[in-house]
């Protein structure tokens, strides 16, 4: 029998990067926002749970959304529900965060 042993870590972006590097830095206007408008707003609308539809909501959020698109699938936590970003779209998030939250 083999058990599988996790922890709750906080991962870099190098140590999740698919070993293509985003070189530029990541605002959320311009590389967030169309992720977030095309995958979680339907849900996560001004009127929706749990609202993140604005910059200032998905910057004070940011540790929550980062854990929820990197679990793993068929984890009832995942989002977005039903679905997955790509490992690209991923990295996007993570180093938005490393770059300082940046909205413009």
């Amino acid at each position: 029998m083999i058990f599988f042993i996790t922890s709750c870590e906080s991962r870099t972006y190098e140590e999740i990067s698919d070993n293509t590097p985003i070189t530029s830095v990541v605002k959320y206007e311009s590389d967030l926002k169309p992720i977030m408008d095309s995958n979680c707003t339907s849900c996560h609308s001004a009127s929706g749970f749990k609202p993140l539809n604005n910059y200032n909501l998905v910057k004070e959020n940011i540790d929550i959304i980062i854990n929820r698109i990197q679990r793993p699938a068929g984890d009832p936590l995942k989002m977005p529900q039903g679905g997955s970003l790509s490992p690209n779209q991923i990295n996007l998030f993570v180093k938005w965060k490393a770059d300082g939250l940046i909205e413009n």
